[in-house]
């Protein structure tokens, strides 16, 4: 502490102003890098086991009728009931991007959805939720075609 003392200056309008009067810019530099590292090292766990793994489920839907404005809007506005689902920590729904043509780029789809589940249990809780179920029913006579990706954090 007595280091970063030294370092700042501490002003009645808790201003921090540095102090370079009495140690020279190397010394600044390394103890500001310390410093920094120090402050890096707090803010990330130490151990893999520290943070759970993340399921992230993403779903991709063709319409019937592609490209048809309403359709989308519609199948969109019916994703928006999933968030209801207490499981669900985040979902995130979109329409293909206008992103420079590449052979690896698929954007044939019309409207997708993205989640966010704290693990396994979350996802298969939503999958059995009379929401999800409703939704299915409701709104599956708009799609042609479903593809779905799920996957768990590596790290």
């Amino acid at each position: 502490m007595v280091a970063i003392n030294r370092l700042f200056k501490f002003t009645q309008n808790d201003r921090i102003v540095f102090d370079m009067t009495d140690q020279s810019r190397r010394n600044f530099i390394e103890q500001a890098a310390v410093l920094g590292a120090g402050t890096l090292m707090a803010a990330y766990p130490h151990s893999s086991t520290s943070q759970p793994k993340v399921l992230i489920h993403h779903v991709f839907f063709w319409l019937k009728q592609p490209g048809s404005a309403a359709d989308r809007q519609k199948l969109a506005e019916g994703l928006q009931t999933l968030k209801a689902i207490p499981t669900i920590k985040q979902l995130h729904i979109g329409y293909p991007a206008s992103t420079e043509k590449r052979e690896v780029v698929d954007n044939s789809w019309d409207v997708s959805e993205l989640m966010f589940f704290e693990d396994l249990a979350g996802q298969k809780v939503y999958q059995d939720h009379p929401i999800h179920q409703a939704f299915v029913q409701n709104y599956s006579h708009l799609w042609a075609k479903v593809l779905v990706y799920d996957a768990m954090d590596v790290v």
